[in-house]
């Protein structure tokens, strides 16, 4: 199957420029690496980092998409350190749950791009639906990219004890090897989808505890 090339047009809608011999999961995992390795020139959860890609582009809410994940990934060590302050862990445990409200807000733009993409397709009779969407398959892809550049920076730690680096050696071989079973299978959904073999549907995430007419924590504040 020949893919191609992404981006807007003017009217904000995904159109073809060019067929490419790139996949959309290679596309995804060179643009993740490179997300994972700019944010790490300063490894700084503070540093807002300018996107390379020209906006509008799929390579650019790829890239915006990593670097939150990156920064949500690096918020989630601070937070577990045992000598943290209760005020500043409390903190930054609000500012990780805003992470993860923008994250499934990324991830559902990512959905919105494939069901413009695809909205001329036919589904043939009897076509099914996946159990998950193309973009929560990415969004898994990208945290799998951070997991194989932190297990890499293990497997090769010089003051770590060999046995920990030979385990981190074996891990990183898993992580790789699903990263190479995940990629296929979402270049598979894809094509299908093009195809008209899977249906392309997609289900918000619809979380209610960053609602405040949802949460009953939040609303009953109100009577108080």
């Amino acid at each position: 199957m020949e893919l191609f090339q992404l981006a807007y047009n003017h009217a904000n809608q995904p159109q073809i420029l060019y067929f490419c011999p790139m996949t959309i999961s290679s596309t995804c995992i060179k643009v993740f690496q490179q997300a994972v390795a700019t944010y790490h020139l300063h490894n700084n959860v503070d540093e807002t980092l300018s996107n390379p890609f020209a906006e509008g582009s799929f390579e650019h809410l790829l890239f915006a998409k990593n670097h939150v994940d990156t920064v949500q990934w690096h918020l989630e060590d601070i937070v577990r350190d045992p000598h943290i302050d209760p005020v500043a862990g409390i903190e930054l445990k609000r500012r990780i749950d805003r992470s993860n409200q923008v994250r499934t807000d990324m991830v559902e733009q990512i959905d919105d791009y494939f069901l413009a993409l695809y909205a001329g397709v036919d589904a043939v009779p009897g076509a099914q639906l996946n159990t998950e969407s193309p973009a929560w398959a990415i969004d898994r892809l990208s945290i799998l990219i951070l997991k194989i550049y932190h297990m890499q920076e293990e497997a090769i730690r010089t003051e770590a004890s060999p046995e920990h680096r030979a385990k981190c050696t074996a891990k990183l071989q898993v992580l790789l090897e699903q990263q190479t079973d995940l990629s296929g299978s979402i270049d598979e959904l894809l094509s299908e989808i093009s195809e008209g073999r899977k249906q392309m549907k997609v289900y918000r995430q619809m979380k209610m505890y960053n609602d405040p007419s949802l949460n009953p924590v939040l609303y009953n504040l109100e009577k108080k």
